[in-house]
């Protein structure tokens, strides 16, 4: 007769964590007896799909370097005044944007909760399975600049391409250079049909062709960035200070 600690042993080697997990549990909780070898079995794969889940989430989380990597849908506040429809949200956190290389477009003043709005769809995005990356823009214009010294330029723009989905914090704040605004293109260009963008922006996107200053280029970059794009204007007071009242 085969041990339980034979079948452990074979599953360690075939690294099948989950399903060990659970026929040592299984072998020691009297209630399994009274299943069905399938029902047994079907426990025993379903605790060893869900571990290499929640192995993936973890990965594809550390990847996307989050400020917030507990920020998650059920923690929005829909305050009338902040203008935002929980069934606009709700419709996003389907992933279907993503799926459909869709943008979403997130304004408003300063506090407001654009930036954790879009790393709660981002982190609903990671569950969903999407690779995502997290970067201010500022940092990913410098990183690009950065790549182009040392001659890993092609191999940084291929390395963004990777993630599915992007998400552009912080988007004018700062005057761009002419080389910087080129740059940002390559990486709306390479997206179009590839990925999806969340950005967000104090600046109302109204005045993003003037920002970006170039005409050629910004009427392109308008175009690939707003055509089906989910706009979400924020109102209201600062998130933070109502906060900090509850």
């Amino acid at each position: 007769m085969i041990s339980v600690d034979t079948i452990v042993q074979q599953l360690t080697i075939l690294n099948l964590t989950g399903f060990k997990d659970s026929l040592l549990h299984q072998s020691n909780d009297a209630n399994y007896s009274s299943l069905s070898f399938e029902e047994r079995l079907y426990h025993l794969f379903e605790a060893e799909i869900i571990q290499r889940d929640n192995k993936r989430i973890k990965r594809v989380l550390q990847a996307a370097t989050l400020k917030d990597k507990t920020a998650s849908l059920d923690q929005i506040e829909y305050l009338p005044k902040r203008n935002l429809d929980k069934s606009v949200i709700m419709s996003l956190a389907t992933g279907n944007f993503i799926k459909n290389n869709q943008n979403v477009l997130i304004t408003g003043p300063s506090g407001v909760g654009k930036s954790f709005t879009m790393q709660c769809l981002a982190r609903r995005a990671i569950d969903l399975g999407y690779t995502t990356k997290y970067y201010r823009v500022s940092n990913l214009l410098e990183e690009i600049r950065v790549s182009r010294m040392a001659g890993t330029y092609t191999k940084t723009l291929a390395k963004i391409s990777k993630f599915k989905l992007l998400l552009l914090d912080d988007f004018g704040v700062s005057a761009l250079r002419p080389d910087e605004v080129n740059d940002l293109f390559e990486i709306i260009e390479d997206r179009v049909f590839n990925g999806s963008i969340i950005i967000t922006a104090q600046l109302p996107i109204k005045d993003w062709h003037a920002y970006l200053g170039n005409e050629t280029i910004a009427d392109a970059m308008m175009d690939r960035l707003i055509h089906t794009a989910h706009k979400l204007e924020l109102k209201g007071g600062s998130m933070r200070e109502y906060l900090a009242k509850l």
